[in-house]
């Protein structure tokens, strides 16, 4: 697999910098991990079947990216254009290959069970929830969707399912279609909508004669030839940063401002391991200040002295935008 990691754009960041002085601005980052499309058979290990679904076990959400072009001058290894067939060829060989992990785990945890072990009596009842689900031809992710399993979602969770990862569409389309999308991308939004799921459309071919352009200004001015007010890339960083539940905090000072990525949710000892691992270990306190506050007062000191800055323990949840100060002690 092609592994690139792009910046996540957010404006927030010059505007902290110019207000802390910051000699430098680091933004924070998403990995995109690009899998060769899956041939059907894979799950039997046709092609490089296995070795695709190895590294697709280890993503944390998978982005169907569907051809939605018709050219006569770029093959298509099925003849036509199907987007939804495409799509359907992946998640089928994602399927079969749960199907068989699980059918593997049921037949060793059953003898447990069998012996009146009570872990492993629930575990069977999940695993048979899931069996059942998949052989009927649905996603796992459909089970915590539209049922609640008494065992909760973490035991759900912790099998690392192929088909419970979170899903999103990329519609690639033809340039002069961008603004609308054509046939093949509306198909793509009935199953996107029937799944739960979000579609993107862009243009490859716009993507590619984006990376041309030296500076902002011109990528803008080409933009706005086709209507756009953003990039296919940064549409993508923003629904995957929501796809994956993510919240962005900061550190600003005269050497750096920078962003760094956590989990919704995610709590102030953690955040700071984050950064560096001694954070966490020796986590005292984390001083915050909310963005709309730093911004309006006009950075740490003035937010301090207006009483802004909040004195933040073990149990504070980090929200998005957050500028911290961590004290630690190791």
């Amino acid at each position: 697999p092609n592994i690139g990691r792009v910046y996540v754009p957010d404006k927030r960041l010059s505007k902290i910098s110019d207000i802390a002085m910051s000699d430098q601005i680091i933004p924070t980052q998403l990995e995109f991990v690009d899998i060769a499309g899956l041939v059907e058979g894979a799950s039997n290990g046709e092609g490089l079947g296995n070795k695709f679904l190895a590294k697709i076990r280890e993503v944390d959400a998978i982005i169907h990216v569907l051809r939605c072009f018709e050219d006569d001058n770029i093959s298509h290894i099925n003849s036509n254009i199907d987007p939804i067939r495409d799509s359907e060829i992946v998640e089928t060989e994602l399927l079969l290959a749960d199907l068989e992990m699980v059918e593997k785990q049921i037949k060793v945890i059953s003898k447990k069970a069998n012996s009146g072990d009570i872990d492993a009596k629930e575990e069977i009842e999940l695993l048979e929830l899931i069996f059942d689900t998949l052989k009927d031809g649905r996603m796992a992710n459909s089970i915590l969707l539209f049922t609640q399993p008494r065992y909760g979602a973490k035991k759900f969770k912790q099998l690392q399912l192929l088909t419970d990862k979170p899903v999103l569409f990329v519609s690639n389309v033809e340039e002069n279609v961008i603004s609308h999308g054509n046939q093949f991308s509306k198909c793509v939004d009935k199953k996107a909508d029937s799944t739960n799921c979000k579609n993107i459309i862009i243009s490859a071919s716009i993507e590619a004669e984006l990376s041309e352009f030296e500076n902002d200004k011109e990528r803008v001015d080409f933009l706005k030839t086709y209507g756009l007010s953003n990039d296919g890339l940064t549409k993508i960083i923003n629904e995957g940063y929501g796809l994956l539940n993510l919240i962005t905090f900061f550190t600003a000072g005269p050497k750096e401002t920078r962003a760094w990525t956590i989990t919704r949710g995610t709590k102030a000892p953690e955040a700071g391991g984050k950064i560096h691992s001694d954070f966490e270990k020796g986590f005292i306190r984390a001083e915050t200040i909310r963005y709309e506050d730093y911004l309006t007062l006009g950075g740490e000191k003035a937010a301090r002295e207006a009483g802004k800055m909040s004195q933040e323990g073990k149990e504070y949840t980090v929200k998005d935008g957050d500028i911290i100060h961590f004290l630690f002690n190791v």
